[in-house]
């Protein structure tokens, strides 16, 4: 693991970005950098401002925990940029005239840790990709499909995966088609959930119980993203799985199930709030008290969905589950790893702790070939 000579691997930590999940993106670099063994890795983290400039991050994870408040990328006089090239030099540090030009050293892995639009959507990978430089998780493709609720859903279904009712629109598409997509949308049933169609961390989402509410739902996702996803309220518990990329041809792994429990909630659903801000009124069950034959399949599901976008290193699928149904919610490529985080914690039940489980990943990036595969 630790490379050719015992050397320390040199890994960069990208975190921050324009998405209104900025200051969970860093909440998780910190928890990320604190767990990293200071014995085997050397961290580089470099941090993205919310004007998308890229400067190096801080080496305190103290500084990014979610406990100080919810952090921003401060400014620098500084700048990160990747050079064109094969991606054998990926990073410099110049000031912010262009002068100074000093190398971030020969960085030997990325792990990208920006949630929402511009980060978890293919963008960031692709551009590992065109420079040729090693990244943790899900290639450019599965990022792209999984981070827009719309696309995700087709591929699901064209897997034969069960996905509940819904009406995916655009912009457009609602300007100038509103009745045909009201037709659409009444054929659901109540409640309903508006949702922006590409963030994540359920922001922007709104319940409605009528159409008389939509209007103003819809114009709270589109604060978000003008592409917009109704879907029909489903009953049933919320199950999780998270699902990580087997080790050469070996299948995908799915660990146990976890439930999300709202104790004493502000709102009634899993809400950012719920998830990052009040987190006294979330509960998390694992592993999830189901049937092991119900349980089984619920795995077993996961890991068609993880195969279906070809996913690599790790992804969280969530689901609703019910005496007479099981229903996908959402694939999710960068889950979170902050404290509250359902991903480390299955893993964590599983019998992979925290520190291991991110040896794990960053295996198998290294291992994996660059460019087309």
């Amino acid at each position: 693991m630790l490379g050719v000579e015992n050397k320390k691997i040199r890994i960069a930590l990208i975190y921050g970005g324009v998405s209104g999940e900025h200051s969970i993106s860093c909440a998780t670099a910190g928890a990320v950098m604190d767990s990293l063994d200071p014995q085997r890795y050397e961290v580089i983290p470099i941090a993205i401002q919310r004007d998308g400039t890229w400067v190096p991050g801080t080496d305190n994870p103290e500084e990014l925990k979610l406990s100080h408040g919810l952090y921003e990328v401060g400014e620098s006089d500084r700048r990160v940029v990747i050079p064109a090239g094969n991606g054998s030099q990926p990073f410099l540090d110049v000031s912010s005239d262009a002068t100074n030009l000093k190398l971030l050293q020969d960085i030997d892995v990325v792990f990208p840790l920006l949630h929402g639009p511009f980060g978890e959507d293919g963008t960031i990978q692709g551009l590992l990709e065109m420079s040729r430089i090693p990244y943790v998780g899900c290639g450019v493709f599965a990022s792209a499909a999984g981070m827009d609720k719309h696309y995700m859903k087709i591929v699901l279904e064209a897997a034969g995966l069960p996905v509940g009712p819904y009406v995916a629109f655009t912009a457009s598409q609602w300007r100038t088609g509103r009745e045909k997509l009201l037709a659409q949308i009444a054929e659901l049933e109540y409640p309903l959930y508006v949702k922006p169609a590409r963030a994540g961390s359920s922001i922007g989402i709104t319940r409605i119980d009528s159409l008389a509410e939509l209007d103003d739902a819809v114009a709270a996702a589109q604060e978000h993203d003008p592409k917009v996803v109704v879907e029909q309220g489903i009953v049933g518990r919320e199950i999780e799985c998270a699902v990580l990329e087997g080790r050469g041809d070996d299948p995908a792994r799915a660990s146990v199930l976890g439930e999300v429990l709202l104790s004493a909630p502000k709102s009634d659903f899993y809400d950012f709030e719920a998830k990052y801000l009040n987190p006294d009124g979330l509960e998390m069950s694992v592993p999830a008290q189901l049937p092991a034959d119900m349980a089984q399949q619920v795995r077993e599901l996961a890991v068609r969905a993880f195969d279906a976008f070809g996913c690599e290193g790790m992804a969280r699928v969530d689901f609703f589950v019910s005496a007479e149904n099981i229903s996908i919610i959402e694939i999710n490529t960068i889950p979170g790893f902050t404290p509250f985080s359902m991903y480390p914690v299955l893993w964590e039940h599983t019998g992979m702790p925290y520190s291991q489980l991110l040896d794990e990943l960053i295996w198998l990036a290294l291992n994996r070939p660059v460019g087309l595969r």
